[in-house]
């Protein structure tokens, strides 16, 4: 079976979904793999490892996309590539299924098995493959270094014979995979963290990292089934701003990292808020990107507003593009290997399989996911 692995060309990516190791375990399973000439440049693979590691190096991108029986990638495909990928070939990437319906519709015209890496149901067995988990991780280490280097001020405590510096104080909105990351990141260097979420359940992980959890009574909130945060009424947000409103003045740091899934991020920092911070502060907006946690912060960009400095830049994990290519690639090798036939060499799409289900966005000509159906 025909794996290709392209080079991803959206402006400024270097993380790559199979690194050198990864190919040489495919390799082992039976895998044919072609990957793109300087696949792996950004991220410090040479096209030699990947030779070495048993795959062929092309620079023929249309012959790999009409050839491949399986795509493996990060981002989306562009909408020109899709009538150029073969008839029942398996694409497997992050797909944003919820914003990209013209997308979804010509995956399924042109009879591409589609599979979301966002889509993966978030149950013990899919863990291994739960890319969306092992990016975030990665992102609140980054969101929290970012902020240290910021930042006007030392983030640990420090004795000096000139006196003493006392910790940074940190704030985390969010406390799901990247929130716990940037609460345990924080308090390794030494800074004092609040966290808050929305999901009482939570505390007790907050505070097991050794953060203060705030408490504040929005009333019923819980979560989803697949362990997301439920989206707040508009007065659980208002009743979340107020009850932050102390802290969020109080904190050198302010790191946000709501999302909802599918839909815009909510507006929880609002400009009196950020006017609330003493100047040379920092907020991290990790949702800048689904609309932003942050009045004032932009996409893509750090900004200035009243001396608090507001980063947005996203795609976080990409800053550490070695380690976030490693992950990732796991996350893409436990997938394959956990659908492979050993005794015919082939990936099996098991339409029967909880995963699958959760995850396959498109199939025969067809969209297949019922989720994404009622959306679009």
């Amino acid at each position: 079976m025909q794996i290709g692995v392209l080079k991803e060309t959206h402006p400024g990516e270097n993380r790559v979904a199979l690194i050198p190791d990864t190919v040489k375990k495919l390799v082992k399973l039976g895998a044919d793999i072609t990957v793109e000439s300087a696949l792996g440049q950004g991220s410090g693979f040479a096209d030699e490892e990947y030779a070495e590691a048993g795959a062929a190096v092309s620079s023929d991108r249309n012959g790999m996309l009409g050839q491949s029986d399986i795509i493996l990638r990060i981002r989306k495909p562009e909408a020109d590539e899709v009538g150029r990928i073969k008839q029942g070939c398996i694409h497997i990437s992050y797909l944003d299924p919820f914003n990209e319906g013209e997308l979804v519709d010509a995956l399924a015209q042109q009879g591409i098995s589609a599979i979301s890496m966002e889509m993966i149901p978030r149950t013990t067995l899919s863990q291994k493959m739960d890319a969306l988990s092992s990016q975030a991780n990665l992102a609140g280490y980054v969101a929290v270094m970012m902020a240290a280097n910021s930042l006007d001020r030392l983030l640990p405590m420090m004795m000096t014979p000139a006196g003493t510096i006392k910790p940074a104080k940190v704030f985390v909105i969010g406390a799901g995979v990247a929130g716990l990351q940037a609460i345990a990141t924080a308090k390794r260097l030494g800074a004092k963290v609040t966290a808050f979420d929305t999901r009482p359940v939570v505390a007790e992980q907050v505070r097991s990292v050794g953060a203060k959890f705030l408490e504040i009574d929005l009333g019923e909130t819980g979560e989803t089934k697949d362990g997301y945060a439920r989206e707040l009424t508009p007065e659980q947000v208002e009743k979340q701003r107020q009850g932050q409103k102390a802290a969020i003045a109080d904190s050198d740091i302010v790191i946000t990292t709501a999302q909802v899934f599918g839909r815009k991020a909510p507006v929880l920092v609002t400009t009196d808020m950020v006017e609330a911070m003493q100047p040379g502060s920092v907020i991290v907006d990790m949702a800048a990107e689904t609309g932003g946690n942050v009045e004032g912060s932009v996409a893509g960009q750090e900004v200035n507003v009243n001396g608090v400095t507001i980063i947005g830049q996203g795609n976080w994990a990409n800053f550490v593009s070695r380690d976030a290519s490693q992950m990732y690639s796991s996350n893409l090798l436990n997938m394959v290997s956990e659908y492979w036939d050993q005794e015919n060499k082939t990936f099996v799409l098991d339409r029967e399989n909880d995963i699958i289900q959760g995850c396959l966005i498109t199939h025969g000509g067809a969209i297949v996911n019922e989720t994404i159906k009622r959306n679009l």
